[in-house]
């Protein structure tokens, strides 16, 4: 752990030896840590890289606002994974039919400019999607009721509980130290989710100009707790993140149900899920106070509550948990959400090529064309190196290595 003063006097905790962060992501945590309601310290993750609004990899306390820049708008984007028992010997040789059954029952990616037609939507939503939405519904009408423009997003709502989405969000199969199959995704709260933390980012800007509040960047916009856009925020954020849960659990049946077609073999899931936000803001307690959390890029881990850190599209997985002491309260009982981006999307698809990609998802059943080449395994952080940084406080409990990756 480092440990050092920012620019403008926070104080900032960083799990960051042996990893690169870059100049940008530097000034960014200077600014988030000398916000005046930060608790103790900002705690930074070895992925940690530039971000809209709030470094990604970033864990920051506050005691009376919230930053909603800094949660991000795929509000309770996380990670699931189950592992079944199933092992290698029972899959099938050719992966191709695994991937396609995936790809058929999970809509991913985007098109239409996200319209009516787009491939990454339900058509009509499946039974599953509509009977898990009238239970989130309610609660959605009654904040569209008060804010009426995060309404626009709200009907295409339905169609998009249970896909998957763009960019590096993917449900991938896995095998562990034992050689058991697991199912493993990455998605979060889609369009809705979205557009409720646009709106909400969007309004704390026009509290701090009307309210002649100069702050070193505008993303930094805060709500102040007790005020009435801080209590709707929280409620929104709070079904934004039980959509995403929801999302995934839907993702985690149809992608079993796509293994049971492919492999004749019967299965049954053999462990407790693991479902974790590391897109997100909770009331938590920590230095003897009750505060908000937002973590930005990162995960709650305690010795009781497992975590997932993936690595890249050709890089190993893992399934951790937290190591009680003081390193552990340090880090706010957070990790790493992943290897983190080494680099731009851009620059990666000008850096690598389709034959670069090839060879480093080798073994993968996977896309392997030069839309995906912004996600090959170098355009990220060489996981063992973020692992090392935090093992002071992460135990791992199962390694995983990809077999099939469907991305968006």
């Amino acid at each position: 752990m480092q440990v050092f003063q920012g620019a403008r006097g926070g104080l900032i905790k960083a799990w960051i030896d042996g990893v690169a962060v870059e100049d940008q992501a530097r000034k960014q945590l200077d600014n988030i840590a000398a916000m005046p309601f930060i608790h103790k310290h900002v705690a930074i993750m070895p992925d940690v890289h530039w971000g809209m609004g709030a470094t990604i990899g970033s864990v920051i306390p506050t005691r009376g606002a919230v930053i909603p820049a800094a949660v991000g708008v795929d509000l309770g984007c996380g990670m699931m994974a189950v592992r079944t028992t199933l092992t290698a010997s029972d899959l099938p040789d050719n992966l191709a039919g695994l991937r396609s059954e995936i790809e058929a029952r999970i809509p991913h990616g985007r098109t239409d400019n996200g319209g009516a037609n787009d491939r990454g939507a339900f058509g009509t939503p499946s039974q599953a999607s509509d009977d898990a939405f009238s239970g989130l519904h309610g609660e959605l009408q009654k904040i569209i009721d008060k804010h009426p423009k995060i309404g626009q997003a709200a009907a295409r709502a339905p169609n998009h509980l249970g896909t998957l989405g763009t960019g590096n969000h993917f449900v991938e199969v896995c095998l562990d130290e034992n050689q058991a199959v697991w199912i493993m995704l990455h998605s979060g709260s889609r369009g809705i989710g979205n557009r409720i933390g646009s709106y909400f980012i969007e309004r704390a800007k026009h509290e701090m100009k009307r309210w002649f509040i100069n702050l070193p960047d505008e993303d930094l916009a805060y709500l102040p707790q007790g005020s009435e856009l801080f209590g709707d925020y929280m409620g929104a954020v709070s079904w934004a993140q039980r959509f995403a849960r929801t999302n995934r659990e839907l993702m985690m049946t149809a992608a079993l149900e796509a293994l049971s077609v492919s492999v004749p073999k019967r299965f049954t899931c053999d462990c407790e899920a693991v479902n974790c936000h590391h897109n997100y803001v909770a009331q938590e307690r920590h230095f003897g106070s009750d505060v908000l959390v937002t973590r930005k890029g990162a995960v709650r881990i305690t010795p009781e509550t497992l975590g997932i850190i993936p690595g890249s599209m050709g890089a190993r997985s893992f399934i951790v948990r937290g190591i009680d002491g003081q390193a552990a309260a340090e880090a706010l009982c957070s990790c790493s959400h992943g290897a983190g981006r080494a680099m731009s999307r851009a620059e990666a698809r000008r850096r690598f090529t389709v034959e670069d990609h090839i060879k480093a998802t080798q073994g993968v059943e996977c896309r392997k064309d030069v839309d995906v080449i912004d996600e090959t395994p170098a355009a990220y952080k060489d996981i063992d190196a973020v692992m090392a940084a935090q093992a002071d406080h992460v135990e791992i409990v199962h390694t995983l290595r990809q077999v099939v990756c469907v991305k968006g």
